[in-house]
């Protein structure tokens, strides 16, 4: 068996429910760390 890494961008989502999402998927979860977290600019603002 072989580990790999991925980072995974989500929006609006728990780390509860993306670790369900993909065990059911059928992929096995070791962990998953919150690594950054950055606010949304209205998009107003992002001009």
């Amino acid at each position: 068996m072989t580990n790999v890494n991925y980072i995974v961008k989500v929006k609006d989502a728990k780390l509860a429910d993306i670790q369900k999402a993909l065990q059911q998927a059928g992929i096995q979860v070791r962990s998953i760390l919150e690594l950054h977290k950055e606010e949304e600019k209205p998009a107003e603002e992002a001009k």
